[in-house]
């Protein structure tokens, strides 16, 4: 062996043991995200008590992190296409860890719900290059092993970010109460960008599509021309203008078609693909994205709610109380794609719509009867049906939808996928003030308190109930047996299915 043959050796092997490195770091930004979304449910109520916040800025909290999130995901995507992955990743993940700062020293609930949508904004750069580095930098042959390991990466954020955030905030870290939830992140973050700088490796797309900064700027304001009036609605008592702007936002989504016809006719790079609405399981695919974003937003926040402030109980106590219904999600997902959707396909996620609606409303029936002496333990049954109905539903969702979709735009069809799914959940958030909030009293006596919360948290869950109903019914212009891939679709397709399914688990 030369000289040159010894060099090449101890590059490959040292580009082996760097891929491996790129891989952990990109994991570990993609874990801190998906527990930042889960841990700070679990806190809310901290943060309405210590900071004094509005129901609406409670809202804004969740919600303008998850607008953010979702207008920015496919510029996100296509910036780092362009400009290549790794910077995105870096600048993602550096503006997260200073968002998270922020966030975490805010001194006002106003400050927070801005840091809110900076960090969402942020993780809408640094999420789409983490499955775009893996996919650069691991051949086909290791991608399986791979996405395997996000798998398990989903499962024990979507278990760990409430009990991190129950622990968190029960143990008030030097007098600090909620805050540590935000600054746990800034180790984690800067540990993740210094190491990122070194081991991943920088990538573009060979033919990137350009930028459509109208399209996103559009939907940005028509989301927040419908979601700012139903988030402060009640408080103002439901003023002329909020009205309008809600009628108003149908104008914008309106000019938002015109806008990407032209933009296809002029350079084929809009935001949103309009052609494939054409394709009849992609449009029922997005309707149900949608419509489960919306419930999944009603229910998570009303949940935490109920069980704190309606039921009194510590944030520990919340946080432990819904560990059966992760682990239910985690286990279903992995036994729906491996073993039941080969086998009887569409009728697996329609079958998850109905065990999750009658999770639901088990749910709501055992409320009903205990009361505010419920248990934890008389809330495991209702929550593992439906964490087992949502685990049927959420893993397989994305192939079943793309499975008729053009090869040509199925890279379009799984970006616009997540992000409806993010749009329905910020909306879902919103609806909270009508669905949970609008059945409580202004000012309630402290032992009002109760009863009134497990009222209104009844109301919401019939309301989740109805959605689990039309999701239902919409599955059914779904595939029966939708294919593994889109006509031939190459490996980048599979990566954003697994993208979609990180935050579906967790949402």
């Amino acid at each position: 062996m030369n000289a040159n043959d010894s060099a090449l050796d101890t590059h490959r092997d040292g580009s082996g043991r760097a891929r491996w490195f790129a891989l952990a770091i990109v994991m570990t930004a993609a874990f801190m995200d998906l527990v930042d979304v889960t841990i700070v449910n679990i806190a809310i109520p901290s943060i309405e008590r210590s900071a004094h916040a509005s129901v609406s800025q409670i809202q804004w909290i969740t919600a303008g992190y998850a607008l953010a999130f979702a207008a920015g995901l496919i510029t996100g995507g296509r910036l780092g296409d362009i400009h290549g992955r790794k910077r995105l990743f870096l600048i993602g993940v550096g503006g997260f860890t200073f968002a998270s700062a922020l966030c975490g020293f805010a001194g006002n609930p106003e400050m927070l719900v801005a840091a809110r949508i900076l960090q969402g904004g942020m993780a809408a750069m640094m999420v789409p290059q983490v499955l775009s580095i893996v996919h650069a930098t691991f051949p086909a042959h290791e991608r399986g092993k791979v996405f395997g390991l996000f798998g398990a990466v989903v499962g024990l954020g979507a278990v760990s970010g409430p009990l991190l955030g129950a622990l968190l905030t029960e143990w008030n870290l030097y007098g600090l109460e909620w805050r540590p939830i935000f600054l746990i992140n800034l180790p984690v973050g800067l540990a993740a960008w210094l190491l990122g700088r070194r081991f991943i490796t920088e990538s573009r797309a060979p033919k990137a599509l350009k930028l459509d900064l109208v399209g996103v700027a559009l939907v940005s304001l028509g989301l927040l021309m419908l979601l700012y009036p139903l988030t402060r609605g009640r408080e103002l008592d439901w003023p002329l203008w909020g009205y309008a702007s809600m009628a108003g936002a149908l104008g914008v989504f309106g000019l938002l078609v015109a806008h990407e016809r032209r933009k296809a006719a002029r350079d084929g790079s809009p935001l949103i693909e309009l052609p494939l609405f054409r394709v009849k399981s992609f449009a029922a695919g997005i309707a149900v994205q949608t419509v489960f974003g919306v419930g999944l937003g009603i229910f998570f926040l009303v949940w935490t709610l109920y069980m704190q402030t309606g039921l009194g109980w510590s944030p520990l106590r919340a946080g432990l109380t819904g560990v059966p219904f992760s682990i239910a999600v985690s286990t279903a997902a992995g036994v729906s794609v491996q073993k039941l959707v080969p086998r009887f396909g569409r009728m697996v996620l329609q079958a998850g719509a109905l065990i999750m609606g009658v999770g639901v409303l088990l749910y709501l029936w055992e409320a009903h009867r205990y009361g505010l002496a419920i248990a934890s333990w008389q809330m495991a049954l209702p929550l593992v049906v439906m964490g087992t109905g949502m685990g049927l539903i959420v893993a397989p969702l994305t192939d079943a939808v793309l499975s008729e979709v053009p090869r040509e735009h199925a890279g379009s069809a799984s970006g616009l996928i997540n992000t409806v799914q993010q749009m329905g959940n910020a909306l879902g958030l919103g609806l909270v003030s009508v669905v949970f909030f609008g059945e409580i009293g202004d000012r309630l006596s402290r032992s009002q308190i109760g009863p009134a919360f497990v009222h209104a948290f009844q109301h919401a869950l019939g309301w989740v109930a109805g959605i689990m109903g039309v999701i239902f019914l919409l599955m059914s212009a779904l595939p029966k047996r939708p294919a593994p891939h889109p006509e031939g679709t190459d490996p980048s397709v599979e990566e954003s299915s697994v993208g979609e399914r990180e935050h579906e688990l967790v949402h």
